[in-house]
C-alpha cells in the first residue's frame, strides 16, 4: 500500500526528532465557534485528509518503496489495503483487479490502481507497561519479537511504551530500526508500573509512524484497552483513526481483576483502520498472533480510486470492498470502514501544533 500523508508539511524532515516523552499539545483557539471547532481537529492531528491531497487537476505523482514497486498517485486518490479471506478465514492470493468492487457511500467506484505486492512498511509496536501488565511482560516481548522476525526485512520499526507517561524505546536520534537486537532493548527499557495512558500512546505513535519513509504504515497495539491518565480523549483518538492511513492491529490481554479493561476500544480502533482485534485466552498465545499479523500485512491487496465528491466538505464516507472469483467460493474483505474529510480551513486561522517534550 502507498499513501498520501495524513500530517502537514511541518513533519517532513523531522525523522531525527525523538521525544522521550509526549506530555501534551497546545493550540490557540479563536473566539469564534467555527475556528474553535477547527482547532479541535488540529489537536488530534486532523489537519488535512489522509487519503486526499492537493487540488483537482494536479498532475499524477509516483510513490514507491525503493524496491521496484511504484504506484502512480493522482491528487484526491483514496488508497486502501484489503485483506481477502475465504470461508475458512484463510487469506486468499492470486486475485486480479477485475475480481474487486469498491463502493464509497454505496456508489460503485472505478479502481484506478491495483497491486498485490509485499512491500516494506513503517511499523510501530505499542506496548502497555502499566502495573497490571507485569506478569505478562515476557510474553509481550516475545510476541513483539515474533512480529519483527516475520516481517519484511526492509521494514522500519519503532517502539512506543506507555504507562503513566509515553516514551519511545529506541535511543534519541534513532527514530526507526530494522535490527532485532535494538527492538529487544527498546521493549525492555521500561518497567511495568503505574497507570495507563493508552490514548496518549496512540497519538504519539500515529504522529511518529507518518515520519517513516515506507509507503505503508502499521501499528500493533498490545494492551487491555483501558485508559485512566491520558490527556487525550477517546473521541479524539477515534477521530484520528478515521483519518489516518495507518492500519491498527490490537491485541487485548485481560486480567479478570483489572476493572479498566476495555475490549470495545480495541475493536473500534482496528475496525476503523482495516486492521483486526485479537483477544487470546492467555498471553502465551500472543506470539502466534503477532506472526499472523505480520503475514496478513504482507499478503494484502492495494486498491486505489478517485472519489467524485469534493475533498473538503467535512463528511464521513463509508467504504465497502467486495471480492468474488470463479471457483473461490464465498470471499470476505477486510479494509477500513471509511474516512473523514476535514473542512477546508482558511490560511492563518490555526497555529501549528507544538509538542512539549522532556528528555
Amino acid at each position: 500500500m502507498v499513501e498520501v500523508s495524513l500530517f502537514p508539511r511541518r513533519f517532513e524532515g523531522e525523522a531525527n526528532r525523538h521525544d522521550s516523552e509526549i506530555s501534551g499539545v497546545r493550540i490557540r483557539q479563536s473566539k469564534t465557534a467555527a475556528v474553535a471547532y477547527r482547532c479541535l481537529i488540529a489537536l488530534t492531528g486532523l489537519v488535512i485528509a489522509p487519503f486526499v491531497s492537493g487540488a483537482q487537476g494536479s498532475q499524477p505523482s509516483q510513490i514507491g518503496s525503493g524496491d521496484g514497486y511504484t504506484l502512480r498517485v493522482d491528487a484526491n486518490m483514496v488508497i486502501l489495503s484489503a485483506t481477502v479471506l475465504d470461508r475458512h478465514n484463510t487469506p486468499v492470493s492470486g486475485l486480479d483487479k477485475g475480481d474487486f468492487q469498491v463502493h464509497e457511500n454505496g456508489k460503485l467506484q472505478q479502481i484506478m490502481q491495483f497491486s498485490h505486492d509485499d512491500i516494506p512498511v513503517t511499523a510501530g509496536i505499542l506496548v502497555d507497561n502499566s502495573g497490571s501488565m507485569g506478569p505478562k511482560r515476557d510474553d509481550v516481548i516475545a510476541a513483539a519479537m515474533a512480529f519483527a522476525r516475520s516481517s519484511n526485512p526492509q521494514d522500519q520499526m519503532f517502539v512506543v511504551n506507555f504507562n503513566d507517561s509515553v516514551s519511545f524505546g529506541l535511543p534519541p536520534g534513532e527514530p526507526f530500526t530494522d535490527r532485532q537486537e535494538e527492538l529487544q532493548l527498546a521493549l525492555s527499557r521500561i518497567k511495568t508500573i503505574g497507570q495507563t495512558s493508552l490514548y496518549d500512546g496512540i497519538v504519539a505513535a500515529l504522529d511518529h509512524v507518518h515520519q517513516g519513509s515506507r509507503d505503508k504504515k502499521v501499528l500493533v497495539l498490545i494492551s487491555d484497552g483501558g485508559d485512566n491518565v491520558s490527556k487525550h480523549s477517546l473521541a479524539q483518538v477515534l477521530g484520528m483513526a478515521k483519518q489516518t492511513t495507518a492500519i491498527i492491529y490490537a491485541i487485548g490481554i485481560f486480567d479478570e481483576q483489572d476493572g479498566d479493561q476495555n475490549p470495545g476500544v480495541l475493536r473500534r480502533l482496528a475496525g476503523e483502520t482495516g486492521g483486526e482485534a485479537f483477544f487470546p485466552e492467555s498471553s502465551k498465545e500472543v506470539p502466534t498472533i503477532c506472526e499472523e499479523i505480520a503475514h496478513d500485512i504482507r499478503s494484502q491487496y492495494t486498491l486505489a480510486y478517485v472519489p467524485a465528491i469534493a475533498a473538503d466538505d467535512g463528511s464521513y464516507r463509508t467504504i465497502e470492498v467486495r471480492a468474488s472469483a470463479h471457483g473461490r467460493g464465498r470471499l470476505s474483505v477486510r479494509t477500513r470502514a471509511g474516512y473523514s474529510v476535514p473542512l477546508a480551513m482558511p490560511a492563518g486561522t490555526i497555529e501549528p501544533i507544538v509538542h512539549d517534550s522532556r528528555n
